[in-house]
């Protein structure tokens, strides 16, 4: 397949528009290049408005709450963080952890929710939370403590906010302003209703509690974290080092030990779920059936080959089987548990046959039939439709490249595609699936959001976005370079998807980067918009770069036979494909194949690691970012799951490592790290350092003071995006 994506409008600018050069601090600069398009869109419950978060002008990361009204058509904004708090609170040590494993950035209103019936909005702003009733004038405060609350939420019926504090759970009426503690034995390494760090960051489960729909109960965790191991870690900032212990469960550690409890709000009677002899499990997930006598979770082994869905009744306190996935290799998780409300039913994915589709079964656990099949992938259920009997769920069906909006009965009779344009959309559905906002963007072009009605129809634009001559990216799209995708064949006959951007001038040959991730549960070659990542991509081609990426196998939404490779082998067969990418680059008439350069952040910067030592012959400079050195330093959830215990599994833990193969460094490499990481600890690159100086091996390092696995900030951006450009310059010899 090869296809390039023309877009008319870059050709059709107004000859008042001069033409501008792109540069890195543009890039981070205000207005933001890619338009007006708000975030964290959503549908109110009962369909009248669309609300949303939306940057300053003078500032794109200082967010606002707005709301477009669909009936009077009017947007406006709801309110402006700046007047609401004045001066920015300090986040807790908790929150900043929890922020930056949602991948939530910004400041202001970071976040809101609906009350069920769409009445009321929520929203945590500056440690505390507001509560505004829609119609009404102003927002109510409703915490105003020393305390930073975490996990603030809105009861189902909207008649409560239950939080965290201080390692406890609270609940607060919130007409009556009377507030109960749920929980007191929380502190140290308690932590009640708290999701635990690997739940948080492997799991994408961010909470430790659950309402029932109609408020009577809520289901808690209890978290004791004393069986971790606790590492003491170093946050190195500017002018201070702070030694931080963290409990930490490396690979082939214990992990917590984690309770499940079921408590009366108004009696404070609890009772506490029976998960077993076994403690060490995972507890994934955990949702209440509609009629809120019933509390169901899923149970996953250690070893994560075995998921099951459990049924736990409040009355009787008896305990079913519902159903239960397993696999040779890993089960992967998933958010697309939906129970109906007018039958006993619920909708379910699994990739039981080798790709991600949907199975509709009974209360009991019995399988009604399977809606959804073929080879391609579901993303997600987005909305139900009981009364006309109708599934909608974004997918794969055409293309893995895009992600599309499409329905299928609950016959499972035929797949209906709805989304119309080509490229990659992302939806939000009002409760009854009667409309959606639908946020669309490709490779050239930023997204856009507007409302549909269910069949797809247009009803209005939220945000066109529109590539007019106001439009801040317009001035430099004369410059602009559509990516080519297509596809190459490995030697063993794999088809992977790669996305190509070459300069003007193929006349001559020219350096290439290669940007990559490499790891499971991701894809970076997609027909969407990337911000800024994409913007340095243009940037590099402007430079005088081709720019390249291929998904190896183990990457996400081609079928589980694809990730399964990795399987005890991470660093192996990625590498394998990496290569074959290189060598199609080395193909083209327009690639100096002798000066080819490879960066990545995280498993990105693993896998330039990994290119780098072992196959030097096509690599000759990488910038590895905030890499993974050794699998036996991250933490149990993710590691074993690929890579299994090192307790059993030690050679293949080896085998991954990076350090094996430093020897064979032949190219230029530049690391950099974040100081503070508490995700890829900087253990990860010190450790590196000082191997590859014990080998005499000369390599050059770029680490940055108080900075998280995700190195935020502004000018903190601009400095990382000159180092690593710089440094491809240099090592690559671009002619400047």
């Amino acid at each position: 397949m090869k296809k390039a994506l023309m877009i008319g409008a870059f050709m059709m600018l107004s000859n008042a528009v001069t033409a501008k050069t792109l540069t890195i601090e543009r890039i981070f600069d205000s207005p933001s290049l890619d338009g007006n398009a708000p975030r964290n869109l959503k549908v109110s419950p009962d369909g009248q408005r669309v609300t949303f978060l939306k940057g300053k002008e003078s500032d794109y990361e200082q967010l606002d709450l707005w709301e477009y009204h669909i009936e009077s058509g009017q947007t406006r904004m709801l309110f402006d963080s700046a007047e609401l708090a004045s001066e920015e609170q300090e986040l807790s040590d908790e929150e900043k952890a929890r922020r930056e494993r949602m991948r939530l950035s910004g400041t202001g209103i970071v976040s809101y929710q609906f009350s069920k019936d769409g009445s009321a909005l929520l929203f945590p702003l500056g440690g505390d939370v507001y509560f505004h009733k829609l119609g009404q004038k102003g927002a109510k405060q409703l915490l105003d403590t020393e305390a930073f609350e975490t996990d603030i939420r809105l009861s189902p019926q909207g008649n409560f906010i239950s939080f965290i504090r201080d390692q406890n759970l609270f609940v607060k009426n919130i007409e009556t302003g009377e507030e109960k503690a749920i929980t007191t034995e929380g502190g140290d390494a308690i932590k009640m209703g708290m999701a635990e760090f690997v739940a948080q960051e492997e799991m994408g489960r961010m909470t430790g509690y659950w309402w029932a729909p109609d408020e009577s109960h809520i289901a808690f965790t209890k978290v004791d974290e004393s069986p971790v191991d606790i590492i003491t870690r170093s946050e190195i900032y500017a002018d201070d080092i702070k030694m931080i212990e963290q409990r930490y469960p490396k690979a082939g550690t214990p992990n917590v030990d984690i309770s499940l409890a079921v408590q009366n709000i108004e009696s404070g009677e609890r009772r506490w779920v029976d998960l077993g002899e076994n403690k060490d499990i995972y507890l994934a997930r955990a949702d209440w059936m509609p009629h809120s006598k019933t509390l169901t979770y899923q149970w996953q082994t250690r070893d994560q080959q075995t998921l099951e869905l459990k049924a736990y009744n409040i009355t009787t306190q008896q305990q079913t089987v519902l159903l239960k996935e397993t696999s040779d290799t890993w089960v992967n998780l998933h958010d697309d548990l939906t129970f109906l409300d007018d039958s006993e039913q619920f909708i379910w994915t699994s990739e039981r046959d080798g790709f991600k589709h949907l199975y509709l079964f009974n209360n009991d656990g019995s399988l009604v039939r399977q809606l959804t099949s073929g080879d391609w992938v579901v993303d997600d259920i987005e909305a139900i439709d009981e009364a006309k009997g109708l599934v909608y769920f974004s997918g794969r069906k055409d293309t893995p490249l895009e992600s599309h909006l499409y329905k299928v009965n609950l016959q499972g009779e035929k797949v209906e595609r709805i989304s119309s344009r080509d490229g990659y959309h992302s939806v939000s559905f009002a409760s009854d699936a009667s409309i959606y906002v639908d946020q669309f963007s490709t490779a050239n072009r930023p997204p856009q959001v507007s409302l549909h009605q269910a069949d797809g129809k247009q009803i209005t634009w939220l945000e066109e976005n529109k590539l007019d001559d106001n439009h801040p990216l317009t001035p430099y799209l004369k410059n602009w370079h559509e990516p080519e995708f297509g596809t190459l064949q490995t030697e063993d006959n794999a088809t992977l998807y790669y996305r190509l951007y070459k300069p003007q001038n193929t006349d001559k040959k020219h350096p290439a980067i290669v940007y990559l991730y490499g790891g499971p549960h991701a894809q970076m070659v997609t027909n969407r918009w990337g911000g800024n990542r994409s913007l340095l991509l243009q940037y590099w081609v402007n430079q005088g770069y081709v720019v390249f990426t291929v998904d190896n196998r183990g990457s996400n939404y081609r079928g589980k036979g694809f990730e399964d490779p990795i399987y005890k082998k991470m660093g192996s067969i990625e590498v394998d494909d990496q290569v074959a990418g290189a060598k199609f680059l080395q193909s083209l008439p327009y690639v100096d194949g002798e000066r080819i350069g490879v960066h990545g952040h995280s498993y990105g910067g693993y896998m330039t690691l990994m290119a780098m030592f072992q196959a030097p012959e096509y690599f000759k400079a990488g910038v590895s970012g905030a890499p993974v050195t050794d699998w036996r330093l991250y933490d149990t959830h993710y590691t074993e799951r690929y890579m299994g215990n090192p307790k059993t599994d030690d050679q293949a833990y080896t085998d991954a490592s990076v350090f094996p193969y430093a020897k064979d460094l032949k190219g230029d490499l530049l690391i950099y790290h974040g100081m503070a990481d508490d995700n890829v600890l900087f253990t990860h690159s010190t450790r590196l350092y000082k191997h590859l100086q014990d080998e005499a091996i000369v390599f050059e390092t770029m680490d940055y003071p108080g900075k998280k696995h995700s190195i935020r900030g502004k000018q903190t951006g601009i400095h990382l995006y000159k180092t690593i450009t710089n440094f491809f310059n240099r090592s690559l010899q671009i002619e400047k």
